[in-house]
């Protein structure tokens, strides 16, 4: 069993700021990748940024300069920093990792529930 508590969501004016925090507990030996992706009503879901293990991150063209991903290995949480937020940037943001169960064992994805961003005046 894994568990992935999401929290930070929230309403805030545009231009403004949250930080998303989700952090992954359970039946975890490591995680790989950790990364946040977002669903509005009626549209695709689509990734908003990721980070590996060592680092490396990765940002959707949306919201590069804007949103800042980082995480804490040994917590196993991932945060989305989010600045000059616009009202396009409403949505579900849920958050997913790629983790394995025990040492050389098989990689998987799971998914949060999500924690809604609603950016709006």
């Amino acid at each position: 069993q894994v568990q992935l508590v999401e929290s930070g969501g929230g309403l805030v004016q545009p231009g403004g700021s949250l930080r998303l925090s989700c952090a992954a507990s359970g039946s975890i030996f490591s995680i790989y990748a950790m990364g946040w992706y977002r669903q509005a009503p009626g549209k695709q879901r689509e990734l908003v940024a990721t980070i590996t293990s060592s680092g490396s991150t990765n940002y959707a063209d949306s919201v590069k300069g804007r949103f800042t991903i980082s995480r804490d290995n040994a917590k196993n949480t991932v945060f989305l920093q989010m600045n000059s937020l616009k009202p396009e940037d409403t949505s579900l943001y849920c958050c997913k990792i790629f983790y394995n169960r025990y040492n050389g064992g098989g990689w998987y994805d799971y998914w949060g529930q999500g924690t809604q961003v609603t950016v709006s005046s």
